[in-house]
């Protein structure tokens, strides 16, 4: 009966399981490149992808089907900052393209539940978009400087935030 909701559900998973990987992936190299706070926030939307992974299998099984737990692509090894940056906003744009499809696709085929986790995902995407997007436009507005602030603040964290402070050799 809920046939092709279950297609559409185990699509989603794999998309959603090379985001896990590929913002993983992004977050080690932002993270060992200084970038603390860009390597937080593609941690944090990795962690919001797992979540959708989740929401996705609980919601094949409710509708008796197997979950297909493979990765629709492989991790793109890009390791500057913008790359990183330009792929997520690109991944994120695809996504809520699919999902409305996704969920216009279940609609059409009265399963109305399924249609408005796509919908939900929809938001998530998009919202995950704007915050890649403005991290790309701050780049672009203030250059390296951006990005050589993450890297001070995370010498000053590691420093104990300054100099004689509780980080500095004992």
């Amino acid at each position: 009966m809920h046939k092709k909701s279950i297609e559409l559900l185990n699509k989603a998973i794999a998309d959603e399981l090379t985001a896990v990987h590929q913002y993983m992936y992004f977050h080690f190299h932002s993270d060992d490149q200084g970038f603390e706070l860009m390597a937080a926030l593609f941690r944090k939307t990795a962690i919001e992808e797992m979540m959708h992974i989740e929401l996705l299998a609980e919601r094949i099984l409710f509708l008796n089907g197997t979950i297909e737990m493979k990765a629709s692509d492989d991790v793109v090894p890009v390791h500057d900052p913008k790359g990183m940056l330009e792929l997520a906003t690109k991944m994120e744009e695809n996504s809520a393209k699919d999902y409305n499809k996704f969920a216009n696709e279940c609609s059409k085929n009265a399963d109305n539940n399924t249609k408005k986790i796509f919908e939900a995902l929809v938001d998530d995407e998009e919202r995950h978009f704007n915050q890649y997007d403005d991290e790309l436009d701050n780049m672009g507005r203030f250059g390296d400087n951006y990005l050589a602030l993450q890297t001070i603040e995370r010498s000053k964290a590691a420093s104990g935030g300054a100099p004689g402070g509780a980080g500095a050799g004992a």
